[in-house]
């Protein structure tokens, strides 16, 4: 595998520090629902670290602007294609959507934002009870969205690292892919 059949180290790091910083918003959101005694304690959590997610989300998509990430396989059927570019959409969409209607509706909900010590973010929308239920809802919506959709994308992740083999998952791997793995090159 050549150095631009795969995806850029900040690519790569901001790839998997981004899947775990999401995977530990996800479990700390479901928690947040389940336990009230600890609710406080997540809130605390959840705002700073989905703030960082958006921030991370828009530099992600700048690094990817600027380097593309490596072409799909040639063998991949065309089905198969549009429905990677169009689950990448849909991933960046909702990295960047989640952390606005959450910030958005703790705007309309009038809670504050607190990141660190005095540092709180500004509301970006005036209060109102009635858009901070519909705002509430829809960021429940969109979570479970992101979940579904990083289900799909695992998936595919592994059906290409272990039935397909066809370097796409190492591409993105934080190691460096074993020889032995990769379909033999052509001369």
């Amino acid at each position: 595998m050549t150095a631009s059949a795969r995806f850029s180290r900040p690519a790569r790091l901001l790839h998997w520090v981004m899947a775990a910083l999401i995977l530990a918003m996800l479990l700390i959101g479901v928690a947040m629902v389940a336990s009230l005694a600890d609710y406080h304690a997540l809130v605390a959590l959840h705002r700073p670290l989905g703030i960082l997610i958006l921030l991370l989300a828009v530099l992600r998509l700048a690094n990817r602007w600027r380097r593309p990430p490596p072409p799909l396989p040639q063998d991949l059927p065309a089905w198969q294609r549009r429905a990677a570019h169009g689950s990448h959409l849909l991933l960046y969409g909702l990295m960047l959507a989640m952390p606005l209607v959450g910030w958005a509706m703790l705007s309309a909900g009038r809670y504050p934002i607190v990141l660190a010590g005095p540092v709180v973010l500004p509301p970006i929308l005036p209060g109102n009870p009635m858009l901070y239920a519909a705002l509430r809802q829809l960021h429940t919506v969109l979570a479970y969205g992101l979940f579904g959709v990083i289900l799909a994308h695992l998936g595919a992740a592994l059906l290409h690292g272990l039935i397909r083999r066809d370097g796409v998952f190492a591409s993105m791997a934080p190691w460096r892919p074993h020889r032995t793995h990769l379909p033999a090159e052509k001369t």
